[in-house]
């Protein structure tokens, strides 16, 4: 197991008294949609990116989840999973469909934030204030090709500490010696992609000791900023169809996951979907 690459410079050093100083401080409050059970954060691309990078900014720890249709069928059955995005700082709509049922709810447009866009969107922002970046999860070889690109596509991102966990159940001593370097490379985000439900989990159970820093579980999105997985074309992302090409590129994965928890969330949407018609429905005259 390869050490974290540690940021020391002087600059660094600024950027986190700075943390610390307003560590107490508390983050803004994002508005909210229930989403059958799960509270999912209302808003723009732009708004999710300012309020992570404020939020990390601002030092006061927590984590932060992305929540597409898996995940929330997942927690619905799951009271754990649900346990991981109930005690979350935000729920990001990781998913059209999620999007969707806001929509409706809010009577107004609501744009899916995904996570690769997420975390691009916090790493560009965040260059100008110095923040300090960790990268868990993945493999050794992912994580290579991503710091790469990255450090190409940023040059200024500070990118502080860069581990590959072990595949499977881990050791806890493996696990402490991990959030043991995660404190010493003291970054102000932590991005995880282990997969969901686990990064779910393993920020619920870890984020405590990893604060001041904000934990993200952004799942594929290392893969894709690596250029080891290919994302769906921009115009299957806007009309709502990524998830398609996610299941073309992994049909023996993903197939089986789209076929239960897709037609789950299908079904109770519709039914909602009823329910709420018939409520705003006029009334038929008196005969």
């Amino acid at each position: 197991m390869s050490r974290p690459a540690l940021d020391t410079t002087r600059a660094g050093s600024r950027a986190v008294e700075t943390r610390h100083a307003t560590a107490t401080t508390p983050g803004p409050r994002s508005p909210r949609v229930d989403v059958f059970g799960v509270e999912c954060f209302a808003g723009s691309l732009e708004d999710a990116t300012a309020l992570v990078v404020e939020t990390a900014r601002r030092g006061g720890g927590g984590y932060a989840c992305l929540c597409n249709v898996h995940v929330l069928e997942t927690a619905r059955r799951d009271p754990t999973v649900m346990a991981a995005l109930g005690n979350a700082q935000v729920v990001f709509p990781d998913g059209a469909p999620i999007a969707w049922v806001q929509r409706r709810h809010l009577g107004r447009p609501q744009a899916r934030v995904g996570g690769p866009d997420l975390m691009e969107g916090v790493i560009r922002d965040g260059c100008a204030l110095g923040l300090r970046h960790a990268l868990y999860g993945s493999t050794r070889a992912v994580l290579d090709e991503l710091e790469a690109a990255l450090r190409a596509r940023y040059p200024s991102m500070r990118i502080v500490a860069s581990i590959a966990p072990a595949f499977g159940p881990q050791a806890d001593a493996d696990v402490e010696l991990e959030l043991a370097r995660l404190r010493e490379a003291d970054p102000d985000v932590v991005w995880v992609a282990l997969g969901a439900p686990r990064q779910e989990l393993w920020a619920a159970r870890h984020a405590r000791e990893l604060a001041p820093a904000l934990v993200i579980g952004v799942g594929a999105a290392f893969e894709f900023h690596a250029g080891t997985k290919s994302r769906a074309p921009v115009w299957m992302q806007r009309v709502g169809l990524e998830w398609l090409h996610r299941l073309a590129s992994e049909p023996r994965r993903l197939g089986p996951r789209y076929i239960t928890t897709n037609s789950r969330f299908l079904a109770r949407a519709l039914a909602d979907a009823g329910r709420r018609g018939s409520r705003t429905s006029p009334r038929s005259p008196a005969s």
